[in-house]
């Protein structure tokens, strides 16, 4: 082979190699606005966090906000209701486990585990029914102290547990955390 068809073969490779890089990126270029367009816009980005202010809120009561379109209830439980919840056998749970998005996935469903505080005080959880979605009735509702969902009868301690009914699991703690001592973020 002489030197010239050597050369022309690298010249050959060259073109190859340009021509199917400048095609990987006028792909990239293309397919790039589409996977773009399903991030999430400026507006759902910023509801996705939220500052809740608790000051107000007094002993025994539940303040109801809403948070990417759901409802989550913030309780700030009672030293009956907390005691009622710490006193729960946990073989008598339809549902064993906590869900808790602040802790292990697979931790017991024990009382403590379902508060945001070490003294179990405030209890925040999704307002929704994991039966079908509905919101359930609370402020002591049900046959156990707590919340009640009249859709189809699934029945809520004072800490959130599914104790009787359709429902197949508790409901849900989201993330949040205190920031001081009067704001909630989640």
């Amino acid at each position: 082979m002489s030197h010239a068809e050597e050369h022309e073969g690298t010249r050959r490779d060259f073109l190859y190699y340009a021509t199917g890089g400048a095609g990987l990126v006028a792909t990239g270029a293309a397919v790039w606005p589409l996977v773009n367009q399903m991030n999430p816009s400026a507006d759902v980005q910023a509801l996705s966090s939220i500052r809740v202010d608790v000051s107000g809120v007094e002993s025994g009561t539940q303040l109801t906000i809403k948070w990417l379109g759901k409802p989550v209830f913030i309780r700030r439980r009672t030293q009956e209701e907390i005691e009622d919840g710490r006193a729960v056998d946990l073989n008598d749970l339809p549902d064993p486990i906590a869900q808790n998005a602040n802790i292990d996935g697979a931790a017991p469903a024990t009382d403590e585990n379902r508060t945001l505080d070490e003294n179990g005080e405030w209890l925040v959880m999704m307002g929704v029914c994991t039966h079908l979605g509905c919101v359930p009735l609370g402020d002591g509702a049900g046959d156990f102290g707590g919340w009640f969902c009249p859709c189809h009868g699934s029945h809520y301690d004072t800490a959130g547990r599914i104790r009787r009914g359709p429902a197949p699991r508790n409901l849900d703690v989201p993330v949040a955390a205190f920031d001081g001592d009067e704001l909630i973020l989640g």
